[in-house]
């Protein structure tokens, strides 16, 4: 009998269904946190929540021409709101992991973004176990001897990111195409 469950423990058949992950956080969340609802991502391990703070009243003059003390100060007053919303929200951000990680069995992970800052909090890093052959390896070794990761580990997470940045509209048409699947399977077939 198979459990779902291989030498790495749980596996995504295991899981509950986050699809509604972000309906239920949109419902969740005090009035007032984010402008809007928020961005909720999840994979097997972490869902990640990351909303817009309201912007910043600027005092400035108005000559802000992108750079120089004014971007200066606009980033700095971003930091502070965003370590003050950090602050101020914590024991309501835990409850509602918590409850959150009780329904969907996953970390859950804050961030915020505001103007041109984006911040997340305190997020999983996961180990993945990978078996690699030698020009894979001499890939990896490259990226790091070349000073662009400090190890095998950041080269391939570099590597991932890139990928993902290079091949966004083609991983959302996979993930779409995965989720149709996922539908059908439920359904499965009609029994008389």
């Amino acid at each position: 009998m198979m459990t779902g469950r291989g030498r790495g423990g749980r596996q995504q058949a295991d899981l509950p269904p986050a699809d509604d992950a972000a309906a239920w956080f949109s419902g969740r969340l005090p009035d007032g946190w984010f402008t809007g609802a928020p961005e909720v991502t999840c994979d097997r391990d972490e869902i990640v929540v990351v909303g817009e703070l309201p912007a910043l009243e600027t005092a400035g003059s108005g000559t802000d021409t992108g750079n120089g003390p004014d971007r200066d100060d606009a980033a700095a007053a971003e930091a502070g709101r965003i370590a003050r919303f950090r602050e101020d929200t914590r024991e309501q951000r835990i409850r509602i992991a918590r409850q959150a990680e009780a329904r969907y069995q996953r970390k859950v992970a804050w961030g915020v973004r505001l103007g041109g800052t984006r911040e997340l909090f305190t997020t999983a890093s996961v180990p993945v176990m990978t078996r690699l052959r030698q020009p894979e390896r001499i890939v990896l070794d490259t990226l790091v001897d070349a000073g662009v990761a400090r190890s095998r580990s950041d080269a391939l997470s570099w590597s991932v990111r890139l990928v993902g940045r290079h091949a966004d509209e083609w991983l959302g048409e996979l993930r779409e195409a995965m989720s149709r699947v996922d539908e059908l399977r439920a359904r499965g077939p009609a029994s008389d």
